[in-house]
């Protein structure tokens, strides 16, 4: 366990994910009515409507998840260089929180492309540093 001691940024990021995913899940629930729901249960394409967009961003999250969770761990499980791995974990969890607020809380599509973006460039650093750490 003293190896993982190093990466406790990354994988308390890793946490504060799970809560953010709980959050979100429990957010797209709310406010649903019989008359906003497409036949598939799920609320009809409305970026007016706040009840799609908080459905919106808890689906962008789940399809977050798997890149950010396999990314992050392959590189704490390789040993990749620990700051840039702490950096780059936590930095996506903020950037994601940014992107919940902006994606429930406004129509910005520009913003929220632009913490789309940052997140993934987050991803793609720690693959990266997971690569070089294994080879």
């Amino acid at each position: 366990m003293e190896s993982f001691a190093a990466y406790s940024h990354a994988l308390t990021a890793l946490a504060f994910w799970a809560i953010l995913m709980s959050v979100l899940g429990a957010l797209s629930t709310m406010g649903r009515t019989p008359e906003g729901r497409c036949d598939c249960g799920k609320p009809k394409r409305n970026y007016d409507d706040v009840v799609y967009r908080r459905e919106r961003a808890f689906m962008n999250a789940i399809e977050a998840s798997g890149p950010f969770l396999a990314s992050t761990l392959a590189a704490v499980l390789l040993g990749a260089p620990v700051f840039w791995v702490n950096l780059f974990a936590a930095l996506f969890v903020v950037v994601r929180v940014a992107m919940a607020v902006v994606h429930i809380g406004t129509t910005n599509q520009p913003m929220r492309s632009l913490f789309f973006m940052l997140g993934l460039v987050c991803i793609l650093a720690l693959a990266v540093l997971a690569i070089f750490a294994a080879f």
